[in-house]
């Protein structure tokens, strides 16, 4: 896969916020400062031309963020019973997705997989094994504003029972031929299928990139 999946337009405003970013936290002159101000201020503009959104909606994602800038990392679970995927349907956009999230600090991506699935499903889970550390740029997903990583891994239940929480509004198995609409910038469907495939080789290395 290519980094033209990734609309030109975006990966401009990415890599000028992160230059932005990345000089605001670095340098100490005032002269310098207001110049990267005026930087993350374009970058916001860009955005809003690309996307659609509001410059304010856009200047308040970026505002969330600060000091060096890297990749954010978001992992995924998946728990597979015979034919059958485990999802939750997001409130944020009431379609469906792998349970997941962005890692704390101080866990790690195994205990991150295992937390988000019992805070978003109520099933304590054991991840077993890593199936997949794919670049998002790289998939035909919606994107982000920012450069993500995600890291899925194979888990199975160990106990607990199904609830929803202030996140999910619903949580089921579905078979992986008859997926619902899934939430294209969480997970899509080719996604799924090859985690599948991962799921049942247990000897397939994970993918990557």
């Amino acid at each position: 896969m290519s980094d033209a999946l990734v609309p030109p337009w975006l990966r401009f405003v990415q890599q000028v916020q992160s230059i932005a970013q990345m000089g605001l936290h670095y340098t100490d002159g005032e002269h310098d400062r207001e110049r990267y101000r005026q930087l993350l201020e374009l970058a916001a503009e860009m955005g809003a031309h690309g996307s659609g959104d509001s410059v304010e909606d856009v200047r308040g994602v970026f505002s969330r963020e600060q000091g060096p800038s890297t990749p954010k990392v978001d992992v995924r679970a998946t728990v597979f019973q015979d034919d059958g995927v485990l999802l939750v349907r997001e409130r944020s956009d009431g379609r469906w997705s792998l349970p997941g999230g962005w890692i704390d600090v101080g866990e790690s991506a195994s205990e991150a997989a295992a937390r988000e699935v019992r805070e978003e499903t109520g099933y304590e889970v054991r991840p077993t094994r890593l199936l997949a550390v794919w670049d998002k740029g790289k998939h035909e997903m919606r994107q982000d504003a920012f450069h993500i990583y995600k890291i899925i891994f194979d888990c199975t239940v160990e106990s607990g029972e199904a609830r929803t929480s202030f996140e999910t509004s619903a949580v089921a198995f579905f078979p992986v031929t008859e997926l619902p609409e899934l939430s294209l910038h969480r997970v899509i469907e080719p996604q799924i299928f090859r985690l599948f495939e991962l799921h049942r080789d247990p000897e397939a290395p994970p993918d990557f990139d």
